[in-house]
């Protein structure tokens, strides 16, 4: 059993419903959405989107482009995900109020966002 599940959707239908509905259950295309809130404090929300299963690397870094934390480094299967990070390092100390980015790379997408934690 997988104790790191967050959220799961359960679609019933007839078959003809899901496989009409198809392209609205499961995203068309990779996409990374902007983490919300933004700014944050204390813990902020990453939501994507895998067309099909990947490996996904999801990171965090600071301005210098130093790696903060690692939030995800595995196999995922397809459908929209939602992450969250606690505005804490790998080694447990709490980050610092400023920017960070978040970057995603999953098969042979790539996106890269901004982020704003206050304190």
């Amino acid at each position: 059993l997988d104790n790191d599940i967050k959220e799961a959707q359960l679609v019933i239908g007839t078959d003809d419903y899901l496989k009409s509905n198809h392209d609205v259950l499961m995203p068309g295309e990779y996409a990374l959405d902007q983490n919300y809130p933004n700014p944050f404090n204390p813990s902020t929300t990453i939501r994507f989107a895998l067309p099909e299963p990947a490996y996904v690397n999801l990171e965090v870094f600071n301005i210098l482009g130093r790696k903060v934390t690692t939030i995800i480094n595995g196999h995922m299967s397809a459908g929209y995900h939602v992450e969250t990070w606690n505005g804490t390092a790998d080694d447990g100390r709490p980050a610092a109020s400023g920017v960070y980015f978040y970057r995603m790379s999953a098969n042979s997408f790539t996106e890269q966002k901004k982020m704003l934690l206050l304190k």
